[in-house]
């Protein structure tokens, strides 16, 4: 059986995408399974042994110079890899326009979120076998019901995300990462609160990493760093950089973002700190310690964190 996936972003939703992967291979051990991914999270897919080809797709990017000769060359350069194989399933988790669009390109029968569970209900217009999946289950369940459903199985053990970050013997232990950077305003937890809490942790004993993205990210990092002693706020890395820091990590510590999934699906003990979004349907699942906090419009206390964080140490 050859399986294609469809999950191109964001980083978060890809990692919850990777059961998908274990579910497929545990039933049909023989499957050949391509992933289509955003060129900057093909890294995240390409950690799952049980995938065969990650087939990068550059939409982000290509919609920024979308008169560019070179745009279009590219375009027509992913849409000949996506032909190259016929496949049994074409599954889209995603539920959205564009990988719909997606979907419609590749050869083979396209499965999707019926109108009624798509993210984006047109769609459903573009498979041609939908299936319903309630809105209400965390990312991970969806995506797991909808391959099941279009691969015939029942997804019933665990969730497993099926990676490992390459080892890495120069790495000790990095006692605690604080992820303190995220997408939206709302997200962020108060800088005074992460200075608090990596404070209570330095007298503990324990160092904190800092990594950032982005120069505001990295001005934020870098402010509470210095205010917290022995923290470094990190230079930007690369996503194989920063899952060896994760993997290497006593304990991390982050906000909604797609790094802390990561942190969860890589095992490590894992708190996440929700203040604008539901964690009922995003929050970190693994089978390894992954606590969410807090919830939309009630972020949680520095005590609440660190009543949670010392035990998992």
């Amino acid at each position: 059986m050859r399986i294609l996936l469809i999950k191109t972003s964001s980083l978060g939703d890809v990692v919850h995408n990777l059961p998908v992967v274990t579910d497929l291979r545990r039933e049909h051990p023989e499957a050949e399974i391509d992933w289509v991914v955003e060129e900057g999270f093909a890294d995240i897919a390409r950690l799952h042994p049980g995938v065969r080809r990650v087939i990068p797709v550059a939409l982000r990017r290509w919609r920024k110079s979308l008169l560019a000769p070179t745009t279009w060359k590219e375009m027509r350069a992913f849409r000949a890899s996506l032909q190259a194989e016929n496949y049994d399933r074409v599954i889209d988790t995603q539920g959205l326009l564009k990988s719909a669009l997606i979907a419609r390109m590749a050869h083979g029968r396209r499965c999707g979120y019926d109108v009624s569970s798509a993210r984006e209900p047109l769609a459903a217009r573009f498979y041609e076998a939908t299936f319903e999946v309630p809105r209400n289950l965390h990312a991970v369940e969806r995506n797991r019901r909808l391959a099941a459903l279009a691969a015939g199985y029942v997804a019933s053990a665990a969730p497993d995300y099926g990676i490992a970050a390459p080892p890495t013997p120069t790495l000790e232990s990095l006692d605690v990462v604080l992820l303190t950077a995220t997408s939206r305003d709302d997200k962020l937890w108060p800088e005074n609160s992460w200075i608090a809490a990596g404070r209570a942790l330095h007298e503990r004993g324990l160092n904190c990493l800092l990594p950032a993205g982005s120069a505001t990210e990295r001005e934020r990092a870098t402010r509470i760093a210095q205010a917290i002693p022995g923290a470094i706020a990190l230079p930007p890395l690369s996503l194989p950089e920063l899952a060896e820091r994760l993997a290497a990590a006593r304990i991390v510590i982050g906000v909604d973002t797609g790094l802390v999934h990561l942190a969860a699906a890589l095992g490590r003990p894992t708190l996440a700190l929700f203040c604008a979004s539901d964690p009922a349907l995003t929050g970190v699942v693994a089978s390894t310690p992954a606590i969410s906090l807090g919830t939309r419009g009630q972020p949680p206390s520095v005590e609440h964190v660190l009543a949670a964080a010392l035990p998992l140490l």
